[in-house]
């Protein structure tokens, strides 16, 4: 009987708790194409992009490009900064038609304590705030913007008082390692952060994504700018923390900002989730240990007791199962992508389980946080 109520209906308990106790974070409710302003500004405040780039050649002329193209009304220029490119990824960008709005500068020398995106981005805002723009737009080398996205950013900003508005770029989804990993990659990042509840001024829950996020620059400033999460490896969530302290912030999905940068496998998605996995859980190897125990009761019990419990256990199993396929489903379409990719989020988690081992197992190796071919993430004593 012990065996019935762990394996079938303590994951059933679950699974109905996450479903309607964590901010309904499965649903696509909180997008930049819905609550719109009902107005525009009455004036258009001023606003510097910040783009740091490290060996970004291949697609700076894309994500450049689209930043220059914005039909912004109001006064509008672009910073990149070159993050030790060994590639002409700066030439690269200097070259492109409108580039007369575009300032090209060089990071320099990264001082102990600071990740290399993060010195970047902070040399970016230094000159960027000599010119005391309203906002500041931090977004990153592989995302392109459609031409409107900076308008409705600041729209939605001035109409809330918002300090920070930032988008969940929509990450490439072609491949199939792609349309298996990463619908459900923004749906455990739903999970971790509900966008209802990041949007709410009394919550504590902040977050951010880091392809897009518009910031007035008073309120960055008035957190402890970047030098405040300077050694983050999280920095988008981290920078998110420190602002909602200061005023309101929001947090939406988007079909307007994109990734443009694929990714060739499941080798590439895999890095791209433990750069960071193992941060999420503060280093600890017990938290680890609880959250890999957590990740099996979710995600292998469900499947494994529907087929092997030798009692009615089992319909308790495949209830939690058919909640959890149902509950990826407004993510898959939002990615265009077939229901029945729920079916498969039991291996999803459990090879996401996986990448967080192996981020905690590169961290003990010294190689945590790899970005770039550099690792970022500090030492624990």
């Amino acid at each position: 009987m012990i065996w019935a109520v762990l394996l079938g209906f303590l994951p059933l308990a679950i699974w109905l708790w996450l479903l309607v106790g964590q901010g309904l974070y499965w649903l696509t409710r909180e997008r930049d194409d819905r609550s719109l302003p009902s107005q525009a500004p009455s004036s258009w405040p001023m606003v510097i992009a910040v783009v740091p780039a490290r060996n970004e050649a291949d697609v700076i002329r894309r994500s450049i490009g689209s930043l220059l193209a914005q039909d912004y009304p109001g006064p509008f220029r672009v910073v990149l900064v070159d993050d030790e490119s060994d590639d002409g990824t700066a030439a690269a960008a200097a070259a492109l038609t409108g580039a007369d709005r575009l300032a090209v500068m060089h990071a320099g020398k990264r001082p102990p304590g600071w990740t290399g995106k993060l010195w970047a981005v902070s040399q970016g805002v230094a000159r960027a705030a000599a010119d005391r723009p309203d906002y500041l737009w931090l977004t990153d080398a592989d995302i392109a913007h459609a031409p409107e996205t900076l308008r409705h950013l600041v729209a939605r900003a001035e109409a809330g008082r918002l300090v920070l508005v930032s988008l969940m770029a929509k990450l490439h989804c072609a491949t199939w390692a792609e349309r298996f990993f990463i619908p459900a990659f923004v749906y455990f990042f739903k999970m971790l952060y509900p966008f209802a509840w990041v949007n709410d001024p009394r919550a504590r829950t902040a977050a951010a994504a880091g392809g897009c996020m518009l910031v007035r620059r008073e309120a960055l400033e008035a957190a402890g700018g970047i030098a405040r999460i300077r050694s983050a490896i999280i920095d988008d969530c981290t920078l998110g923390r420190a602002l909602k302290t200061q005023g309101p912030v929001w947090l939406g999905l988007t079909h307007r900002s994109v990734s443009i940068r694929p990714y060739a496998g499941v080798n590439e998605i895999r890095r791209m989730v433990a750069r960071s996995a193992y941060a999420q859980l503060g280093y600890s190897p017990w938290l680890l240990a609880g959250t890999l125990l957590g990740l099996a009761l979710m995600f292998l019990a469900p499947p494994a007791w529907t087929v092997l419990a030798p009692d009615k256990s089992w319909i308790a199993a495949a209830l939690a199962w058919g909640l959890m396929a149902t509950s990826l489903v407004p993510m898959l379409r939002f990615y265009g992508r077939s229901p029945l990719w729920g079916l498969a989020l039991p291996a999803i988690g459990l090879l996401y389980a996986s990448f967080t081992l192996d981020s905690a197992v590169q961290h003990w190796r010294g190689r945590g946080g790899m970005w770039k071919g550099r690792a970022q993430a500090m030492r624990q004593a």
